[in-house]
């Protein structure tokens, strides 16, 4: 519409009236707004979740071959996920998992060492005390802070609840 050269932003917006502006500006976020599909979203993140914990389940029963008990397995599962995660997320590629799979990358282990990882790579050039260690857990550290004081909260009510006889 305003296609002519040199004309600045400011100069449409004075030559035209209030509803003209607001029908370009619409026209502007419509353009420029991402369409989702929510069935693609769902699927993608389906896929990429479920690849993960199959993946974690294929290391837990290759532990478990290796004449582990379960809860051994699960330790070098839980650790060899977390380690995968926080590679990934140094090498930046977890990021791109996320921005492909949404939902499905925030599987609580992966997604969890990727939340305190990416800010300490992020802020990593402004050292180790003011960076990292102050911006590391920017991300995990409501989880964390909320996790604690919701499980305190939930066993002082049981406590209370085998006080007077209810559990």
């Amino acid at each position: 519409m305003y296609m002519k050269e040199n004309v600045t932003i400011k100069q449409v917006l004075e030559e035209t009236d209030e509803t003209e502006r607001k029908a370009l500006y619409n026209q502007y976020v419509k353009q420029t707004t991402p369409t989702f599909s929510c069935v693609a979203n769902t699927c993608r993140a389906f896929l990429v979740g479920g690849s993960i914990c199959l993946i974690g389940e294929a290391l837990n029963r290759l532990f478990q071959s290796f004449d582990l008990d379960k809860k051994t397995a699960g330790y070098w599962t839980t650790l060899i996920l977390v380690a995968a995660a926080i590679v990934l997320t140094g090498l930046g590629w977890y990021s791109k998992l996320a921005k492909f799979a949404g939902a499905g990358s925030v599987v609580p282990i992966t997604g969890f060492a990727n939340s305190v990882a990416s800010p300490a790579v992020e802020f990593r050039a402004e050292g180790q005390v003011f960076g990292i260690g102050c911006k590391i857990f920017t991300i995990a550290g409501p989880v964390i802070l909320y996790g604690v004081f919701a499980s305190w909260l939930l066993g002082l009510l049981y406590w209370l609840g085998k006080l007077v006889g209810i559990f």
